[in-house]
């Protein structure tokens, strides 16, 4: 879903990408870089000490639009950001004869963590008012600083992070809690707290292990799948656009694939349009949206595989009692 302004936007679309990037001057090697994918991986092995690695850009924007609108001292910004740091970097991209823009962003290694996202945005001056948003890239690029394959693998970040005395305060109020789904942004987020229970993150993250020790991991992974799906399903289905007879309009990038794997459980045997638009009457006039929670469970349950990893669960602890006897 768009966002709506009040002044005069561009309607073409913005495009980019990232046509080189080098590691303090040497050259990534090509396999790093995937157009399809829209991914740098900067991670590689015996080269794990680097300092800034410099993205070079080539961005287009809709030149004849530009041009016959409202829109004067044009601007191209490229801005680098992560999350889990709440790092933002921006840089300025020159327009060439041709009517491209080219530039170059720099990702310090020191500033990031796991996965940055990098996007363009168009700055115009519109009806007297500078510095006004008049556009954006439709497709992000993403650096991820802990792969060697250029694959888009996580369509979530996961985040470990002490919520009591960390970097962001506005998880402070929810330092009891083992784990907080933040679905605001363009990618849906998972904080685990690092300090709401002792030796949880080491369990998480381990390998193998003793039997106890892969029974919690997978109950511990299969609840936070669960309210992560749950809370992104929410989020997609709480503030829809409709069209122009009212009918809601499917949204888009993660929220679209959230709805559309969620529907056939929340509401089976009907098509996508009817469900939607049946969930939409519910959230906004308030009828029968109580007894949908149920089926929104039971959908989060089923794709974060619940019963099975309960099952798992009772038949290790039942094998484990019979032993000790």
């Amino acid at each position: 879903m768009k966002s709506v302004f009040p002044y005069p936007t561009l309607f073409g679309d913005i495009a980019f990408d990232i046509t080189a990037v080098t590691v303090d001057g040497t050259p990534l090697p090509y396999a790093q870089v995937s157009t399809s994918e829209r991914t740098v991986a900067l991670h590689r092995s015996g080269r794990e000490h680097w300092t800034r690695a410099t993205l070079h850009l080539k961005a287009h924007l809709p030149e004849s639009e530009l041009a016959e609108g409202p829109f004067t001292a044009v601007t191209c910004l490229a801005v680098l950001t992560e999350k889990a740091t709440n790092t933002r970097t921006t840089a300025r991209l020159a327009r060439t004869p041709g009517g491209d823009w080219h530039g170059t962003i720099d990702l310090g290694k020191d500033h990031h963590l796991r996965r940055a996202t990098l996007t363009v945005h168009a700055i115009a001056t519109v009806e007297g008012v500078a510095g006004r948003l008049v556009g954006s890239a439709e497709q992000d690029w993403y650096v991820d600083l802990r792969e060697s394959t250029p694959i888009r693998r996580r369509e979530i970040d996961i985040v470990e992070v002490d919520f009591r005395d960390g970097p962001h305060e506005w998880l402070r109020p929810f330092h009891g809690a083992p784990w907080i789904v933040e679905t605001s942004a363009d990618t849906p987020t998972v904080y685990l707290n690092t300090t709401a229970v002792e030796g949880l993150m080491e369990v998480l993250t381990a390998k193998g292990g003793t039997t106890a020790e892969r029974v919690l991991r997978d109950m511990t992974a299969s609840h936070i799948a669960q309210d992560a799906w749950t809370a992104m399903f929410h989020t997609a289905i709480s503030d829809l656009d409709v069209d122009e007879d009212g009918t809601p309009v499917m949204p888009t990038g993660w929220r679209e694939a959230v709805v559309r794997t969620m529907l056939p459980d929340v509401l089976p045997g009907r098509q996508p349009t009817d469900a939607l638009y049946d969930i939409n009457e519910r959230r906004t006039q308030g009828f029968g949206w109580s007894q949908l929670q149920s089926a929104i469970q039971y959908a989060a349950g089923k794709r974060s595989r619940v019963t099975k990893k309960l099952t798992n669960a009772v038949r290790t602890v039942d094998r484990t009692d019979k032993g000790v006897n």
